[in-house]
């Protein structure tokens, strides 16, 4: 039991009385735990100062953080986009200037071609494909990852509490004899140690490394936001392809199913020909040929068709065992596509902006590595109870604490520092020679779809025209057989040039159509920079 020191001054007068003694009389003093206390309360409000001093001191001096400033790295683009055709009065007309209230800059670009069937499955893939999930997921991640930068602002506190029961080696104290009855003069006891000590820390970001650290976990985050969009981007535009390419082969299987059946009534003419005597058997045989080989081409078809099918599939997130989708020959609206100016082409394709965000990375990470030159200081403070006794365990004067300041800094590193930096600027020009890079890209993908539309639309013109001979020549081809006038073969020439043309026209409006998918994809889809999820929203939990 703790006895203060006017209880034992009080025992010891009670002591003289009783032995008669007379000394003199001792004066009531101050208990040592008070004076102990004071002294406490005095170093700590000192340190608290101390510590608020710096903690102002840090904000004014994160202000200035080391690192060089951001400024997105300019690239040069054109005017207007050179395979983009005049406008024209005329209904064919698929292109035109953007405008802010373009229906296609916002929301779902696949609604524009007026295909429910199409609809329907953009939705399921937006919220069942896998590949979005993983880039969702990664996202989360990296937003994660932003969380847990920004943490280093804040104190940690920790504690380690123990029960531990010890014994100590008498040759630890041998140097410490003292002439006693035990070999070592100490007499060396088990004892149980109680102990339950709490340690706090703080780092002031007083050059900047901190903070570079969180803005280097936010762009890649917003990075990761973009990578996403362009992930969705990209499997929407392919599942479109899919599909279009998909109802092309419902075409071709419509327009071969039609060739059999004509085929077939060729062959059956020229079996009555035959009977009646008025050509070969060898025109049945090349008749019979022809439709053999028709049906053999129909048939194939399908294999195709289910490959699509299947693959539309996987895009939706559903097994291809369950899954299929009727045959549907209409042909799709083609909207009418918000180009625009290559510059703006910077706002709105995901890809770039994940780009520039990795730019923006590259930078901050310059800063972290430059922080390295100065000093890390670090405010400790420590405190607990500690006691071999489980009963005054955690009673006051069992505490213990400590409180201070400190500091590390390399003095000699070799030129270690120096070569991060170094590294950190290279993988920086990396970054902008990567995004430059995609800006071209993009443009180039642009233009290319651009052509393809211009010119694919002149095809389906010129194979109309040819669709149209080639039906003229096979009904006079058809009309001279019947006549006697020419062999059975003029006939299957001309059957040949008329699929033949049929296949090409339908072949070219499948292409169209993808051409017009992959040119909304090239120019972003639905999708604007100002998408990006800010600072603050980056840092806040999922909901």
């Amino acid at each position: 039991m703790y006895t203060s020191a006017n209880e034992r001054v009080e025992s010891h007068n009670q002591a003289i009385a009783v032995s008669g003694r007379r000394e003199p009389a001792c004066e009531t003093v101050a208990d040592p735990r008070q004076i102990y206390d004071a002294e406490e309360r005095k170093v700590i409000l000192g340190w608290c100062l101390v510590q608020i001093a710096l903690f102002v001191l840090f904000y004014f001096l994160t202000g200035c953080s080391i690192g060089p400033e951001y400024a997105r790295p300019p690239v040069q683009s054109a005017p207007a986009y050179k395979e983009l055709p005049q406008p024209v009065d005329s209904a064919s007309n698929l292109w035109q200037i953007a405008q802010p209230n373009d229906a296609t800059s916002r929301g779902k670009w696949w609604k524009a071609f007026n295909d429910p069937q199409l609809d329907e499955l953009e939705e399921k893939a937006s919220a069942s494909n896998q590949q979005i999930a993983a880039a969702a997921d990664n996202f989360l991640a990296a937003r994660a990852l932003v969380r847990q930068a920004r943490s280093q602002y804040f104190p940690t506190l920790t504690t380690n509490p123990s029960v531990i029961r010890e014994r100590p080696s008498v040759a630890q104290f041998s140097g410490l004899q003292t002439g006693g009855s035990s070999s070592s003069g100490i007499a060396v006891q088990t004892f149980t140690d109680y102990s339950r000590p709490f340690d706090a820390s703080w780092e002031p970001d007083f050059w900047g490394r901190i903070h570079n650290s969180v803005k280097v976990s936010t762009y890649a985050a917003q990075a990761s936001a973009a990578d996403l969009e362009n992930v969705r981007l990209g499997v929407q535009a392919e599942l479109a392809v899919d599909y279009y390419e998909l109802r092309a082969q419902d075409s071709m299987k419509e327009l071969f199913d039609a060739t059999v059946n004509a085929y077939q009534q060729s062959l059956e003419l020229t079996q009555s020909q035959y009977n009646a005597g008025l050509t070969s058997d060898e025109a049945v045989a090349q008749a019979e040929a022809q439709l053999k080989a028709a049906q053999a081409q129909d048939t194939n078809l399908g294999i195709l068709r289910a490959q699509y099918e299947h693959a539309i599939a996987v895009l939706i997130g559903q097994s291809p065992s369950t899954f299929s989708l009727p045959v549907n020959d209409r042909e799709p609206d083609l909207p009418a596509v918000p180009v625009g100016i290559p510059s703006e082409l910077l706002e709105r394709r995901p890809d770039i902006a994940s780009a520039e965000r990795a730019v923006a990375q590259a930078n901050a990470e310059i800063g972290v590595a430059k922080a390295a030159y100065y000093p890390q200081i670090l405010l400790n403070a420590a405190g607990g109870f500690g006691n071999s006794s489980a009963s005054s365990w955690l009673i006051w004067p069992s505490r213990f604490w400590s409180v201070g300041p400190s500091l590390a800094e390399a003095i000699f590193d070799a030129g270690l520092r120096k070569a991060t930096v170094q590294q950190y600027r290279a993988a920086y020009d990396q970054t902008v020679a990567n995004y430059r890079q995609t800006v071209l890209t993009a443009f180039q993908q642009v233009e290319d779809n651009l052509a393809s539309l211009r010119i694919l639309q002149q095809d389906i013109d010129q194979q109309n025209a040819a669709t149209e001979a080639a039906a003229r020549a096979l009904q006079e081809a058809t009309v001279r057989y019947k006549a006697g006038l020419d062999p059975y073969l003029n006939v299957i020439a001309a059957q040949t040039a008329l699929l033949n043309a049929q296949q090409m026209a339908v072949t070219f409006r499948m292409e169209r159509n993808v051409a017009e998918v992959q040119l909304i994809k090239a120019l972003g889809g639905g999708w604007n920079a100002s998408q990006i999820p800010s600072s603050k929203n980056i840092r806040k939990g999922p909901s």
